[in-house]
């Protein structure tokens, strides 16, 4: 009995969490796009390829995501 009890209760959940964050992606404000890009020595191209990945994520294409190492 408790066995079933707790398999219902992992299905319930894993089937939860599985439908409540498929759909959402979370995209860059312009603030934190302008944020980001003021360190860039071309601020302006930054801003831009950042507004398109965006609005390339919003559609629902692929992005590529550039991996920066963090510095010590």
């Amino acid at each position: 009995m408790k066995f079933v009890l707790n398999l219902y209760l992992y299905l319930y959940l894993s089937l939860f969490l599985l439908f409540t964050f498929v759909e959402k992606s979370f995209s860059l404000t312009n603030y934190e796009i302008t944020r980001i890009c003021k360190k860039e020595k071309r601020a302006s191209t930054c801003i831009k390829d950042l507004r398109e990945k965006r609005d390339n994520l919003k559609k629902g294409n692929l992005i590529k995501i550039p991996v920066i190492p963090y510095k010590k």
